[in-house]
């Protein structure tokens, strides 16, 4: 089948069993004033971001888990690779028992923009953690059991959400801001360097996984210099390096190595060794 068919067809399928939430309801901070612009979606990207939102994937109730994850695509901050790394992963973990969210956030790097990674990108990201876990009984999730999900840019994120700080702020008039944005698990695949601590690790970093292919050097790199920092802090990481695969395989579809087209087996695998997924995933 061809490869943006499937793209096609997996995008269509998701958004017929999901709903789109705003993060904000009045329009993210910063970009009150655009908020009603409309995004520009093709094939598959999106971009023209101003009103960061979350796709929920719900579980299979036959086989929910409880568990969650909070899926940031990639896209080098100036589109988001979003059916591909953002709605299918959502449908494939949501079909193994694992309610999904896909975030749609602001793009630092997209021609004219005028969005920081910290200020408007990270912010959409602990944004869419608070949320998720404020909303847990909504969904019949356990808030002790969401994780998030980064592919290269996106994996940028979910670096900065991981290893940095997670405390809520208790003041907040917004109920969603006094929550934490600490993941219980952390999923990288293929990240960029940004994020990645050039020091120790907080003792709060969660228990993480890691993947990518040798071959992609630029994104292995931040892989090969954390691992040390987890160790000397007893923090759980798994990784796997293939020996070949590039960048930006996604799911595995895209390849036509069989280790890179079932590697997404192995973080399910994760997950139940992790003694996160309950009860078990057949």
């Amino acid at each position: 089948m061809n490869r943006l068919l499937l793209f096609l067809i997996t995008a269509t399928s998701v958004l017929a069993d999901s709903t789109e939430f705003r993060l904000w309801k009045d329009g993210a901070p910063g970009s009150e004033a655009r908020q009603h612009e409309p995004e520009q979606a093709r094939d598959w990207w999106v971009k023209n971001i101003h009103n960061p939102s979350i796709t929920v994937v719900p579980a299979d109730p036959a086989k929910a888990t409880g568990a969650a994850v909070v899926i940031f695509a990639g896209g080098g901050h100036r589109q988001l690779v979003f059916p591909p790394e953002g709605l299918e992963p959502a449908q494939w973990f949501a079909d193994r028992g694992v309610t999904a969210f896909a975030v749609k956030y602001r793009l630092a790097r997209e021609p004219g923009s005028t969005y920081t990674l910290e200020d408007h990108a990270a912010a959409d990201a602990r944004r869419a953690m608070r949320w998720v876990r404020h909303n847990a009984a909504k969904f019949e999730i356990d808030p002790d059991r969401i994780g998030i999900m980064g592919w290269s840019a996106g994996g940028e994120l979910s670096a900065m959400v991981s290893f940095g700080a997670h405390d809520g702020d208790e003041t907040a008039i917004d109920p969603i801001d006094r929550e934490s944005c600490r993941p219980d698990f952390h999923l990288s695949i293929y990240p960029g360097p940004i994020g990645f601590p050039a020091g120790k690790l907080n003792p709060a970093t969660p228990p993480t996984f890691f993947l990518c292919a040798m071959d992609d050097e630029f994104h292995v790199a931040p892989i090969m210099a954390v691992l040390p920092k987890f160790m000397a802090l007893g923090i759980p990481v798994e990784t796997h390096l293939y020996a070949a695969g590039g960048h930006g395989f996604n799911m595995g579809h895209r390849s036509d190595l069989v280790s890179i087209r079932n590697f997404p087996d192995r973080m399910i695998e994760w997950m139940r060794d992790s003694e996160l997924l309950s009860p078990a995933v057949d």
